[in-house]
C-alpha cells in the first residue's frame, strides 16, 4: 500500500450532517443510497484521488465494523516495533493448538512447529490469518498495547476493543471494533506517504497487499484494466462486508478507498461483495476515471 517517492497530501476533515458529502471542486453529487435500499444495509464509503486531492464520501463520519482490515496497520505497527529495535523479522514464535481460531490457513499448518514473525505478518495480511494476528498482538504486549498504538499513528476515532474473531461480531450499534470510512482514508495515506515505515517495509506490505486473493468480486472487480489494486477485505456478522485499498494507475497517482456495508444479513454474499464494487465503480467515474 506503499507508494514510493509521492509526496504528502492534505486530507481535510468535515462535519457530516447527511449521509452525502462533497467537496466543492469534486464535480458531481455522489449518492450510494439506492445500493442501501436494495439490500437494506447501510454503506459507508470515502474514496480520495490523491493527485488532485478530490473526494467523495457518503456515511464517512458514521461508525461501521472494520473486521479484518484492521490487519494492514497490525503489519505496520509491527514493522515500527522492528524498526525500533523491539521486534525482529527473523525471530521465530511457537505455534500451539492453544492459539488455533477459525480461519488458519497458514498457523494451522504450522502447529507444533515455529513460523517468524515475518511469516506471521504475511500470514496476517495476505491471507487474513486469524491466529496470526492474535499471536502478533500477543508479541507486542497484549491488547492494551495494540491499542495505544492507533492515536500514535493520528488515529483517535477508530475504536480496538477484541480480538480475532470476537471483533467479527458487528453487532448493530454496537461501537466496539468500528472505525469511521474518512479516517480509515486517512490512516491509507499516512501508511503510504509518510516516512514512518522504511522504503524496504514498505515494499513487504505493498507487496503481502497486492498479492491478496481475498475479495476478487469487490473492489478488484472494477477496477480499470491495468490498475494493480493493493488492499484488505474484512467479514462479519450481520452481512458485513468491507474493503480497503490503495487502487494505482499505470500513470498518475493513486485513489485511496474505503468501503464497508453491514446490516445486509439477508443479501447473498455476492451480492454484498456487488455493492462494494459499484460503489467503488461509481465513485471513480466521480473522480474522473472511469
Amino acid at each position: 500500500m506503499m507508494i514510493a517517492g509521492a509526496g504528502a497530501l492534505g486530507l481535510v476533515g468535515c462535519k457530516q450532517p447527511s449521509p452525502v458529502e462533497a467537496a466543492a471542486d469534486e464535480g458531481p453529487d455522489f449518492f450510494l443510497n439506492d445500493l442501501e435500499t436494495r439490500h437494506g444495509g447501510r454503506l459507508g464509503f470515502a474514496a480520495l484521488d490523491v493527485g488532485s486531492s478530490r473526494r467523495v464520501l457518503w456515511r464517512s463520519q458514521e461508525r461501521f465494523p472494520f473486521c479484518s482490515t484492521f490487519k494492514p496497520f497490525l503489519a505496520a505497527a509491527t514493522f515500527q516495533r522492528v524498526e525500533r529495535d523491539e521486534e525482529s523479522l527473523d525471530r521465530a514464535v511457537r505455534i500451539t493448538q492453544a492459539d488455533m481460531i477459525p480461519h488458519a490457513p497458514v498457523t494451522e499448518k504450522a502447529v507444533g512447529r515455529t513460523l517468524t514473525i515475518r511469516e506471521l505478518m504475511q500470514a496476517t495480511v495476505e491471507v487474513s490469518d486469524n491466529p496470526a494476528a492474535n499471536i502478533l498482538i500477543r508479541e507486542m504486549g497484549g491488547i492494551a498495547v495494540w491499542r495505544s498504538w492507533w492515536p500514535t499513528f493520528g488515529d483517535t476515532t477508530t475504536v480496538i476493543s477484541r480480538l480475532e474473531p470476537d471483533l467479527n461480531t458487528a453487532l448493530p450499534n454496537d461501537p466496539r471494533d468500528t472505525c469511521l470510512p474518512e479516517q480509515t482514508l486517512a490512516n491509507i495515506r499516512e501508511m503510504a506517504f509518510s516516512d514512518r515505515l522504511t522504503p524496504e517495509h514498505d515494499a513487504l506490505l505493498q507487496g503481502w497487499l497486492i498479492a491478496s486473493p481475498t475479495g476478487p468480486n469487490r473492489i478488484k472487480a472494477c477496477v480499470p484494466e491495468g490498475w494493480s489494486v493493493a488492499h484488505k477485505t474484512g467479514s462479519g456478522a450481520n452481512g458485513t462486508t468491507n474493503d480497503i485499498a490503495m487502487l494505482t494507475p499505470l500513470t498518475g497517482s493513486p485513489v485511496i478507498v474505503a468501503a464497508y456495508f453491514t446490516g445486509a444479513a439477508s443479501a447473498t454474499e455476492d451480492a454484498r461483495d456487488a455493492v462494494i464494487a459499484e460503489a467503488t465503480r461509481r465513485a471513480l467515474k466521480a473522480l474522473g476515471h472511469d
